[in-house]
């Protein structure tokens, strides 16, 4: 008898003849993620992905494999001999060993067709071998205590719980994105929800130093080093951007620096990830949420921008993206009293319905700057791998 992870996927194995791309990409991403549980094995079976291990490593990998985007559910399985005697003697051993059980069932799945009993006599069999071994027990179909779940395949897996987990697609299946990451709530939730569809997120954070603090950038890498139990690696780009940032603070109407900063910002993050291959931007920008996040606001800082620019949060409530941030453990750190580039230097009447031919008449005493700028703040990122 051994213990496994038994990991089920659910929307890839909906993929046609792609499946196996998927499949394998998923079975990567979990050997990834369990590089630091040295005991860990990575096996394929129809329709499940097995992980071997020490008993004793059972808890840490149950966490770190929970988060792997592309899986549905797992389970503490242990896994024995096809042989009928052998699964009978574990399922009363298993009913046995469960303190103060009255009720159970018996759910089995014959994956194993030359297996001489189909499922539903399995399932009889086992719920009558059980009762004649076990006194003061009953069997209950509809409300167990315990359902009791054996698959047959060439080897027998028996487990009694299912860990529900975060589905979705295996990170790298949909290409890489470059996400706007700052140290607020929104936009390590928008990397999340965009991870969870397959993209591989790379992380650009706007550093205006001395305006905003070290202890802001700590906290957008730790808010990364978050995100990368879900994302897999991530490369945050640091962008020195106090240069760019006070022009335009200096040289454009005052009500318009928020979206011009904006634009400006779209302009190097799609430099960073074209130079990355990146095929879109992502930021966590809802419909309404603040002055420069309205339709207007948005084209305005959409209208930079050459490759598709993804939001999805942009029909959220906050009180919705707080509660997703509290779920994957980025709450706690976007709260940190840090502020980032984004909340200094801000108008006290921000244009909210701005123009495109505004902006860009507004920008046009800071263009021929601007380009030496922007290359040198690209040039001169810090790269943070985690």
């Amino acid at each position: 008898m051994e213990h496994v992870i038994l990991v089920r996927y659910g929307e890839i194995a909906l993929k046609g003849l792609n499946r196996n791309f998927f499949i394998d990409l998923l079975a990567k991403n979990i050997r990834n993620t369990l590089r630091c549980v040295e005991s860990a094995k990575v096996k394929k079976i129809q329709g499940r992905i097995i992980v071997f291990l020490d008993e004793t490593d059972l808890d840490l990998a149950m966490s770190r494999v929970q988060k792997v985007f592309g899986i549905v559910s797992i389970s503490d399985a242990v896994i024995i001999a096809s042989d009928m005697k052998v699964i009978e003697e574990n399922a009363i051993k298993r009913i046995r060993e469960t303190e103060g059980l009255k009720t159970f069932k018996i759910t089995a799945k014959r994956g194993d067709k030359t297996f001489p009993m189909k499922s539903p006599d399995l399932c009889a069999h086992l719920g009558e071998v059980i009762l004649n071994a076990v006194e003061g027990i009953k069997v209950d179909i509809h409300n167990p205590e315990l359902n009791l779940w054996v698959e047959v395949r060439e080897e027998t897996y028996m487990y009694h719980e299912f860990i529900p987990c975060n589905g979705g697609l295996p990170v790298g299946c949909s290409g890489k994105g470059a996400l706007l990451l700052s140290g607020g709530i929104d936009s390590p939730v928008a990397g999340y929800m965009m991870a969870k569809r397959g993209v591989e997120v790379i992380g650009v954070y706007f550093h205006s130093f001395p305006f905003t603090s070290d202890r802001a950038k700590q906290k957008v890498v730790d808010l990364a080093k978050i995100m990368s139990q879900y994302c897999g690696k991530i490369k945050l780009f640091v962008v020195p951007f106090t240069e760019v940032q006070t022009k335009i603070v200096e040289m454009c109407p005052e009500k318009q620096t928020t979206i011009i900063i904006r634009r400006y910002m779209m302009r190097i993050a799609e430099t960073i990830a074209n130079n990355e291959g990146a095929k879109c931007l992502i930021t966590g920008e809802s419909l309404g949420q603040v002055a420069s996040q309205t339709m207007e606001g948005l084209g305005a800082t959409n209208a930079v921008a050459e490759l598709p620019v993804f939001r999805p949060l942009i029909g959220f409530d906050k009180s919705e993206i707080v509660k997703i941030a509290q779920t994957i453990g980025t709450f706690e750190t976007s709260i940190l009293p840090y502020e980032d580039c984004c909340t200094i230097f801000v108008p006290k009447h921000p244009e909210t319905r701005p123009k495109v031919a505004e902006m860009k008449r507004s920008e046009e005493v800071i263009a021929e700057m601007m380009i030496g700028m922007m290359a040198t703040a690209v040039e001169n990122c810090e790269i943070v791998k985690l």
